[in-house]
């Protein structure tokens, strides 16, 4: 049986309404759709018209707007460029194929790394816990030994106890 896309449908009063969960959902809750990659599309609920780039569009802008930009003014700028330009048509696989490839090499960057340190950072911890124990038991290892040389045995305090009473 085929998925179908999730429907999110936009009305007049901008309010977005899931048809999967028959609720009203927020655009965080779009941003996460597209996080859970949920295969989804946002239709005008009088007209039926395709609105998700312009739904996506608006949850990048609002996060542009927060905190710390991915997309400079000058990139912003040369990308306005190529609308109406005779490579438009080229520019939007070519940006998709090259963050592909950044992905892609993220991923083997990430794997490498991880690699290298024992899979987990929880590896490298068990690594050190393991070394310490070994040292804390040969620590007392060595006060075991050196109090038993140090105490007298209880056969030679009963011996020395028996010659002060004689």
């Amino acid at each position: 049986m085929a998925q179908t896309k999730r429907t999110i449908k936009k009305y007049p009063n901008r309010r977005l309404y899931d048809t999967e969960i028959s609720s009203y959902i927020t655009l965080e809750e779009v941003r996460q759709l597209v996080l859970d990659n949920e295969d989804f599309e946002v239709r005008d609920a009088k007209t039926g018209e395709d609105l998700t780039r312009s739904v996506l569009l608006q949850i990048i802008s609002e996060h542009e707007d927060k905190g710390q930009p991915m997309l400079s003014p000058q990139l912003l700028s040369q990308i306005i460029r190529f609308y109406g330009d005779s490579l438009q048509g080229f520019m939007g696989p070519y940006l998709e194929r090259s963050l592909q490839v950044f992905l892609d090499q993220q991923t083997q960057f990430r794997s490498q790394l991880n690699s290298l340190m024992g899979q987990t950072p929880w590896n490298t911890l068990n690594e050190m816990t393991e070394r310490n124990m070994a040292a804390f038991q040969a620590m007392q290892r060595g006060l075991i030994d050196t109090a038993a040389k140090v105490m007298p045995t209880p056969a030679a305090s009963s011996r020395s106890g028996s010659k002060k009473s004689g």
